[in-house]
């Protein structure tokens, strides 16, 4: 099993620390799923080869963006080397400012570097990582690798609607549900928060069981 490495900001470490220890919390039949990501990135690990994770929901906006993000702090955190990350959609609208700040008040450092109606931001994990580029995108847009990936699909809309996805070689339906349902909602923060944890305490569990 993957044992922890690296170190993450100050801010995040503490959020990280609480989640790896509530994996008794997720569900047998989500466990099951998971280990579909597990022995993908497993693969490629054996293989000595670079592993490349698309995660895909409809719009791009919320927990496809949230479970790249935290893949790649996973990976890190546990060392697991070679493994990029990237998200899209069926098609294109932004990354949305409340999945950016719920994101934050986990202990990601998220900085705006363009304007407008799709902007981009530089994701923070760790002081010793490059930041991740977020902005909302269709899932082969040029910017991410398509090819030899995992379609990492969160949202059942994207998964039944998108029943070929080129050039990934595996398909794992890891869906989640979507906070967007409490938008402008007494619920809005704490849903989002909530999504935020599931999706980080499901992708570090997957990511602690890779065999390094």
């Amino acid at each position: 099993m993957a044992t922890f490495t690296s170190a993450l900001l100050s801010a995040l470490q503490p959020t990280v620390e609480r989640l790896t220890e509530e994996f008794n919390e997720i569900p047998s039949e989500r466990k099951d799923i998971l280990k579909e990501l597990t022995q993908f990135v497993q693969n490629g690990i054996d293989k000595k080869q670079s592993v490349y994770l698309n995660f895909i929901c409809t719009h791009n906006s919320r927990r496809s963006h949230l479970s790249q993000i935290w893949a790649q702090a996973a990976a890190y955190y546990y060392g697991v080397p070679g493994v990029l990350c990237f998200s899209g959609g069926t098609e294109a609208t932004a990354f949305n400012p409340r999945a950016v700040n719920a994101m934050q008040n986990a202990g990601f450092t998220i900085s705006k570097t363009s304007e407008g109606d799709n902007p981009v931001y530089d994701v923070k994990y760790s002081q010793d990582a490059p930041a991740i580029k977020a902005f909302s995108k269709k899932y082969d847009d040029p910017f991410n690798h398509n090819k030899d990936f995992a379609a990492v699909m969160t949202c059942s809309h994207a998964d039944e609607n998108c029943p070929i996805v080129f050039g990934a070689v595996a398909r794992i339906p890891l869906r989640y549900d979507d906070p967007k349902n409490f938008d402008d909602t007494p619920q809005e923060a704490a849903k989002y928060a909530e999504r935020v944890e599931q999706i980080g305490r499901e992708i570090l569990f997957a990511f602690s069981q890779v065999n390094l």
